[in-house]
């Protein structure tokens, strides 16, 4: 009776272990939606973890912050082999520390990467308990039966990798996210250069950004943003703030330079902000000629010498933005004549926020400066368009196209690209599907139970 209760059971954990004549990729978090990424790759009863980061979702009430739920890999922590962490952004790291207790495997990453989620393993008692390997761009490492090689591509933030995967049963080029960037600020430029060394086999499956799979043309380059932010800044009268991405450390880098280039002291106002400055700091991404002033100075500067880089480009209640906009900020006030730059892209379900601190800032006569005013590029995309995917596919020549990171149109989108380049076959799934890579490609729908896990405020 015993054996016969135990069974069903036994089938079912078969039917998610992968054997050794399979090799599959199975995402549980990020395909069908933006943020959250939480992918597996399973071969000869082991998986691999890519990326582990929170997403954000609106509702009545404001916004929520999430994870995936990952208990169908918390249930087989024994065959968790590793977690691969590809860059800093929250998407992709932010989770790790409220994951890693019931999964409690090796992380590895790279330096910028590996400051950044110390800080967060800090504010939840976790630090040094969490084995944290540093990588270098381009290392090779075996983890279980994984053969990996990281690969250093451009993104908005530091160090960001591609990954590839290598089984005894295929070969998987993991995009990450990133771009093709001629002039990059920080990292060396990402071409098809870079995989000439790769190729040496065959790369059977692409795993790919999908997020501008609906963009025609290229992404803009973070190089050729100087020239726009100066003319804006040269022009300006009075104080000028700019709010951006605190993780994008190239930006903070071309901001500073055009600070100094217009007479201005320039300064980091907002806790992530100084976090990410700090992480560049220890990690060797922010040199000491980029020198910076203590935000308290701003207010005894003269108004055209002022220059705040700042928290808030999403509208955000309590970031500094805001409480400028609202007079409640104790370093500075702004008012008529000073100006306002948004280096920044509004992240969908964001505008009523922007709008919002937009129509304040107007009330004080202050000058707004977005992305859709200035001829000139003031911000640039982390991510691929389609110029930039085919270039990818011409790379990668993949037997296999998997479109992840992105809502359902942008895999569709990407999906129907990928067919109209010529890739043999597209998997478009979503979480919870198994991707079976070998021996056939193809998708078990819904194999694996998936959701959300809400974290407390």
């Amino acid at each position: 009776m015993a054996s016969s209760r135990i069974a069903p059971w036994l089938k079912q954990r078969r039917h998610t272990t992968p054997g050794p004549r399979d090799f599959w990729f199975l995402p549980l978090g990020g395909c069908g939606e933006i943020g959250a990424n939480l992918n597996l790759y399973g071969t000869d009863g082991q998986w691999l973890m890519v990326d582990c980061g929170i997403g954000f979702e609106r509702d009545q009430v404001g916004q929520r912050v999430f994870y995936p739920d990952a208990s169908f890999i918390e249930s087989r922590r024994e065959e968790l082999c590793g977690l691969l962490i590809t860059h800093a952004h929250e998407d992709h790291v932010g989770a790790v520390a409220y994951l890693w207790p019931k999964l409690r495997c090796p992380v590895y990453t790279t330096a910028f990467t590996a400051e950044v989620l110390r800080r967060k393993l800090a504010e939840q008692g976790l630090l040094g308990s969490v084995p944290v390997h540093v990588v270098d761009r381009d290392a090779q490492l075996d983890i279980g039966p994984f053969a990996i090689t990281w690969v250093g591509v451009n993104h908005s933030t530091p160090e960001s990798q591609g990954l590839l995967i290598e089984t005894a049963l295929g070969r998987v080029f993991h995009s990450g996210d990133w771009k093709f960037d001629n002039k990059p600020v920080l990292d060396p430029v990402f071409n098809a250069d870079h995989f000439a060394k790769l190729r040496h086999q065959p790369i059977d499956y692409l795993v790919c950004d999908s997020t501008n799979a609906t963009v025609e043309g290229r992404s803009h380059t973070e190089g050729e943003l100087y020239k726009g932010l100066k003319k804006i800044v040269q022009a300006a009268e009075g104080r000028v703030v700019v709010s951006c991405f605190g993780s994008n450390i190239g930006r903070l880098h071309t901001l500073v330079k055009v600070a100094r280039a217009c007479g201005r002291y320039p300064a980091l106002m907002g806790r992530s902000l100084e976090r990410f400055h700090l992480a560049a700091k220890l990690s060797g991404v922010w040199p000491d000629e980029l020198e910076l002033v203590p935000p308290g100075h701003l207010g005894y500067l003269p108004e055209k010498e002022v220059f705040a880089i700042v928290t808030g480009s999403q509208g955000e209640k309590g970031a500094v933005l805001s409480r400028l906009a609202r007079g409640s900020h104790r370093a500075f006030d702004i008012g008529p004549g000073d100006t306002v730059i948004f280096s920044s892209r509004v992240i969908p379900g964001n505008e009523n926020d922007v709008e919002n601190i937009v129509r304040l800032l107007k009330l004080k006569g202050i000058h707004i400066v977005q992305e859709s005013d200035s001829e000139l590029p003031i911000h640039a995309s982390g991510h691929p368009a389609r110029d930039e995917l085919r270039a990818m596919y011409d790379c990668i020549q993949p037997e296999v196209l998997i479109p992840v990171h992105g809502e359902p149109q942008h895999l569709q989108a990407q999906a129907a690209l990928g067919r109209e380049h010529g890739i043999p076959k597209g998997l478009e799934g979503r979480n919870g599907d198994i991707f079976t890579l070998y021996p056939y490609p193809g998708i078990r729908r819904e194999a694996v139970p998936v959701g959300r896990i809400y974290r407390p405020d």
